[in-house]
């Protein structure tokens, strides 16, 4: 029995004649199939894939690299569809996976229902030839789901007949048959007849293998009507071999030996040299059962000679292809190279322009920048010895007039310490007179005479009141003010107990006014004057030993008259 394809896009590989002039009117007709996605072409070119896959990936190779640097992914998607179907059929299944994947990507991007389907159906069917049934039977229900969603019947027809045949595989009879009769129904209603011949052959060869060979002749029957309708002569050797294998399953050797002979001749005809195998080898089975031995030998040496010039031819078309594909890699792998050189060259040199751009730029900037500098500094410069010279000007003119103010001042202390020390030598004199003239009346107040006593105490008890004013004191206090600024105002800060005695001492001392002079300024004794010097010598906190002058002599008090204290203004 020789089984069904899967799909009726994707069919094992058969061998047809090269005719040259068909070969190029039929790969036209593919590349152009392809740009919109018409299957049924690609049925009609697949002997044409089989017989020369390296001028067919070529081209196809060829069209999806335009197709990829234009704006359509869709027939990118279409293009590595083709070249995965091509791959598929020459026996390289991993490769032509890769390829379909690729294409399912795009279509699932593109967001096309139908491509993706179509393309699930066509992965599904190369899994399951390289052994991978349930990512196979994966793909199948995918498709499936979309085509119930979308209700198409002839897409349900190829997927329902897909997935019973991968029951099939599996000895799931009874879900693969119910999968048949799906397809079958969806395919009437799509009125498919070369899908509904298909689904007629597997549900023949489900009968077949479970031994029901009346309904498989039935199939069979049904399957070879269509077939001869629609002119499939390729299809019609399968169907007939098929039919002979029923005969001689169920004893009617002669009937199956006629059939299979027909298969043979027709096989001849079309050149296809793998259902002529298979007819040789059938006709070899039947004689072995009519127990012609020399000749059943001779037909199934003829089928394995066949069959190792089948293989042998495929092998060769396989290798030519690989060679093609590593040609075309190769290729494409150094065009990418020379492409990738040409965008680094390209890149180096727009980088090597834009460099020495950026360094002329950066030239032209940095001496613009470096001539700004040189004219700001010269500004700056011209400014600043302007400025310095204007500067050093008006400090000339401050100075001079500071040292004016310091002569002016300095003459106006030297006036005041004169004028203090003239005051005080006054005062002095004053006191000396007054003190005399209080001797000379205390002596007349010891002289007896009585009319003159009380006057004469009167008198001295003026003069005894005329110490005691401060009006003198008051005006040295200014004159001291002016020549010494502060000091009282800091003497009294730091020791506020003093007294106005005190301060009239404190004073004389730091004028260098002599004990006796002070005594007399003071109108006290020399005694006495001891004892006030004691007294502020514990007041100010003077220990044994220091000296009470050398203490007011140092005491820190502004040594020049401030223009804040300056009682006499500057002319």
């Amino acid at each position: 029995m020789s089984h069904s394809p899967v799909n009726s896009s994707l069919v094992l590989p058969r061998v047809t004649p090269t005719f040259c002039r068909k070969h190029v009117c039929l790969i036209a007709l593919l590349l152009a199939a392809t740009v919109v996605g018409a299957q049924p072409v690609i049925n009609e070119t697949e002997h044409l894939t089989q017989q020369h896959p390296d001028s067919t990936y070529r081209l196809l190779k060829s069209r999806l690299d335009r197709a990829m640097s234009g704006p359509n992914p869709l027939a990118t998607g279409d293009y590595l569809q083709q070249i995965g179907v091509l791959l598929y059929h020459q026996g390289s299944y991993v490769q032509a996976i890769d390829y379909l994947l690729q294409a399912q990507k795009i279509f699932r991007t593109a967001e096309d229902g139908n491509r993706l389907a179509q393309n699930r159906n066509e992965l599904g069917t190369v899994y399951y030839y390289n052994e991978q049934v349930n990512q196979a039977l994966t793909q199948f229900n995918e498709a499936l789901a979309f085509y119930l969603k979308t209700r198409n019947p002839a897409g349900l027809a190829r997927t329902y007949a897909n997935i019973g045949h991968i029951y099939e595989k599996k000895k799931d009879i009874e879900r693969a048959f119910s999968y048949q009769k799906l397809a079958l129904h969806n395919s009437q209603l799509a009125n498919d007849s070369e899908s509904l011949t298909k689904i007629y052959e597997n549900l023949g060869s489900i009968f077949e293998d479970e031994a029901r060979y009346d309904s498989a002749f039935v199939y069979y029957q049904k399957a070879l009507t269509l077939s001869r309708q629609n002119g499939d002569e390729v299809g019609q050797i399968e169907i007939i071999n098929n039919l002979g294998d029923v005969f001689r399953k169920t004893g009617r050797y002669q009937q199956g030996m006629a059939l299979s002979r027909e298969a043979l001749q027709r096989a001849r005809q079309q050149g296809e040299r793998y259902q002529l195998s298979a007819a040789l080898r059938d006709i070899a089975k039947t004689f072995k059962l009519l127990n012609q031995p020399d000749s059943a030998y001779s037909y199934i040496e003829q089928s394995r000679d066949l069959t190792d010039e089948i293989y042998a031819a495929a092998n060769n078309r396989q290798i030519t292809l690989l060679q093609t594909l590593y040609d075309v890699e190769r290729k494409d792998s150094e065009i990418a190279q020379l492409n990738a050189q040409k965008r680094i060259d390209l890149i180096i040199l727009s980088a090597s322009g834009m460099v020495l751009l950026l360094i002329g730029v950066l030239g032209v900037v940095m001496i613009s920048r470096q001539r700004l500098k040189i004219r700001n500094e010269r500004a700056a410069n011209q400014q600043n010895q302007q400025i310095y010279r204007t500067q050093h000007e008006l400090m000339q003119v401050a100075l001079k007039n500071k040292q004016l103010q310091e002569e002016n001042l300095k003459g106006q202390l030297e006036l005041k310490s004169k004028e203090l020390t003239t005051h005080t030598l006054q005062i002095i004199q004053k006191n000396q007179v007054l003190e005399e003239l209080k001797h000379d009346l205390t002596v007349v107040l010891k002289d007896e005479k009585r009319d003159q006593k009380k006057q004469l105490r009167a008198l001295v008890d003026k003069i005894s009141l005329s110490f005691n004013q401060d009006k003198y004191w008051a005006d040295f206090r200014t004159i001291f003010d002016q020549v010494h600024p502060a000091f009282f105002q800091q003497l009294t800060q730091r020791f506020p107990e003093l007294t106005a005695t005190d301060m009239r001492l404190v004073a004389l001392l730091k004028m260098n006014i002599s004990s006796a002079d002070i005594a007399t300024l003071l109108g006290i004794s020399t005694d006495s004057l001891r004892v006030t010097r004691y007294r502020l010598r514990k007041k100010i906190g003077l220990s044994e030993g220091e000296s009470l002058s050398a203490f007011i002599h140092s005491f820190p008090v502004q040594s020049q008259l401030s223009p804040e204290n300056k009682l006499i203004s500057v002319p």
